[in-house]
């Protein structure tokens, strides 16, 4: 017990440390993402360093949930990497203690942090994310800074553009400055041109004070114009003159309150609780659509219909006359009457119901937001448990440490769940999907995953070890295994000559026949590959006749004919004769089209190894003879 304590606390001082080291990373990459997303916004406002600050606070807490799964995935990967890359994982499970029983511990941690990721969601993040998005439209909202370039026409301040030769960084003073002022309005425009300027601040930072020194001013006064024609203008030279401009640059705070009422600042208990009162709602709309309509109104792929059966009983009996007829019988300036006033009707039917079933819709994606949020609070948790439980059997499988191999694997696993986690959110959000569905698609694609390499792992599988893959192509595709021959010491019997020779002739006769066989495509195609099979049991006899040969033909002292039959190829059909004997078995396989492709190119493959090398055979047969006569 002791023993395993110790365990315990050596594999949670292993992943502690490179988990808070993971953790703090992903949260730094995944905030210098979100500045660099909003730089624009920020950029030119003249914001406080403490306003900076307590954005980017907020927006780091907005962001842990997104970097605990990253950070657990890389820190699992890291950790078991390194204690098997040091042979310690192997020592373990030396000592007979299973992948499991060493990840006991981090999965009783990852339970923990996974809970506590829960209640940051659920009491946390609708404070954090108020307080955020409050922020960012208070910095969205401030004037930018000012600052007016040289040689540019500036148009930051609403109504006004204004244009500087030059700029004297010490005094502040502006040369050659042309202002162009609309604030009112595009026909009482006024331009002016000086030769200098000065721009100061009121002290509550409201206005603008322009010192305009030694210049012209053009102005249109087309309000005042006592007639069509004339439009009044006035032209005045000045030595000084002074315009007071409003400029708010003051950091103003939005009331947050109103984005407590949304579905970011509610906890579960609030977003059940808006979630029944907006569906309420809902139907309550709908009922009353289809009682006012009393016709189709599709909803969300559905359509409703309700019909009123006293109105309709009293529509008979007020319809007993016939309409048509009295269409007929009206005058025609009586019939362009009804029907503009029937088109207006109508008209005026289509934008109410238009109307009406925008609202609905509306109220329906607000439900969608809130049910998005709820479930949101729930995956994101889970999601530190799937990536555990790949991350830990990977680094146990892969046994790889550091920050090389398990990073592009984090990394590559991240960016799959990320693309699944926003499709289906994206899918939710627009109504296509549930939401139920679309939060939880992330999860359903990677837990299999999770549960087939915990598996994997458990039984030391090797389905990551490139070595593995190496030997099975060089099986299929690589070269054939050489002949081992064993020279008798002492020949009891000499070889029969006359024997080996009847026997090489036939095995060559059988040899012609499978050739011509694997030669001619008619016989080969996938149809009659599938009815008559592989033609295995003539490839049989000539591997049973090979060996025969073999062995007789050793039976001598002749060191020529020793390394001749050496040279003979191992026919290894264990791999051709996969297909069943059976033809009714083969033709099933053959029917079921995507499973026998497969094989049939498969064998295909192998036909022209077993060709191949039965050319060979012939060859030595060839030489052989000689040999012998």
């Amino acid at each position: 017990m002791l023993r395993i304590k110790r365990l315990y606390l050596f594999v949670l001082q292993t992943f502690l440390p490179i988990f808070l080291m993971t953790f703090f990373i992903s949260l730094f990459i995944l905030l210098m993402q979100f500045l660099w997303k909003y730089v624009d916004e920020f950029v030119g406002k003249g914001l406080s360093v403490s306003v900076l600050s307590e954005l980017f606070l907020y927006a780091a807490l907005s962001l842990v949930p997104m970097a605990l799964p990253l950070s657990i995935l890389l820190a699992s990967l890291m950790t078991f990497g390194n204690i098997g890359e040091s042979l310690e994982l192997l020592s373990m499970k030396s000592a007979g203690i299973s992948l499991i029983r060493i990840m006991r511990p981090l999965i009783v941690a990852l339970l923990l942090i996974a809970i506590g990721s829960f209640f940051f969601q659920n009491n946390v993040m609708p404070k954090v994310q108020v307080r955020l998005w409050g922020l960012m439209l208070s910095v969205r909202q401030k004037s930018p800074e000012l600052d007016i370039p040289e040689r540019v026409f500036y148009d930051q301040i609403d109504g006004y553009n204004i244009y500087i030769e030059k700029k004297d960084p010490k005094t502040g003073i502006l040369h050659h400055v042309m202002i162009y002022d609309f604030s009112r309005g595009f026909e009482d425009a006024m331009a002016i041109v000086a030769d200098s300027a000065n721009i100061k601040m009121t002290e509550d930072k409201k206005y603008l004070v322009f010192s305009i020194y030694n210049g012209e001013s053009f102005e249109n006064l087309k309000k005042q114009r006592s007639s069509y024609n004339n439009v009044p203008y006035r032209r005045e030279t000045f030595s000084l003159k002074q315009i007071l401009i409003a400029f708010d640059a003051n950091f103003t705070r939005l009331d947050n309150g109103f984005l407590q009422n949304q579905y970011i600042g509610k906890n579960i208990s609030e977003l059940r609780h808006s979630i029944d009162s907006m569906e309420i709602m809902v139907d309550s709309f709908n009922k009353q659509n289809i009682e006012s309509s009393g016709s189709l109104i599709p909803l969300n792929g559905k359509s409703y219909y309700q019909k009123n059966p006293v109105d309709s009983a009293k529509i008979a009996q007020a319809n007993t006359f016939d309409v048509d007829s009295l269409y007929e019988e009206a005058s025609p300036s009586d019939k362009s009457t009804a029907v503009k006033r029937a088109i207006a009707s109508a008209n005026s039917s289509k934008q109410e119901f238009e109307f009406k079933q925008y609202s609905v819709k509306s109220e329906e994606e607000n439900i969608n937001r809130h049910y998005i949020e709820w479930h949101k609070k729930f995956t994101l948790s889970f999601a530190c448990l799937i990536f555990f439980f790949i991350g830990a059997p990977l680094g146990a499988i892969i046994r790889k440490g550091g920050l090389g191999v398990p990073v592009v694997l984090s990394v590559f696993l991240f960016i799959v769940y990320y693309i699944f986690d926003s499709t289906g959110y994206k899918l939710a959000r627009d109504g296509r999907w549930p939401p139920l569905e679309g939060m939880w698609l992330s999860s359903v694609v990677l837990l299999p995953l999770g549960v087939f390499l915990t598996y994997k792992a458990a039984r030391d599988s090797v389905i990551l070890n490139a070595d593995t893959y190496i030997l099975f192509f060089k099986k299929i595709f690589g070269k054939r295994k050489g002949r081992e021959l064993i020279r008798k010491e002492l020949v009891m019997f000499n070889a029969d000559s006359e024997k080996i020779t009847q026997m090489i002739e036939l095995q060559n006769n059988l040899i012609n026949e499978t050739i011509q066989y694997f030669s001619d495509k008619q016989k080969t195609n996938y149809f009659v590959f599938w009815k008559e099979g592989t033609h295995a049991t003539q490839l049989n006899k000539i591997n049973q006749l090979l060996e025969e040969i073999i062995e007789e033909a050793n039976n001598t002292a002749n060191q020529q004919i020793y390394f001749k039959l050496r040279e003979y190829p191992v026919l290894a059909l264990e791999r051709y004769n996969i297909t069943p004997h059976q033809p009714w078995i083969r033709i099933i396989i053959g029917c079921l089209f995507p499973i026998g492709v497969p094989f049939y190119f498969y064998i295909r493959i192998q036909q022209k190894w077993v060709q191949r090398d039965l050319k060979i055979v012939q060859r030595i047969n060839q030489e052989l003879t000689l040999i012998l006569k």
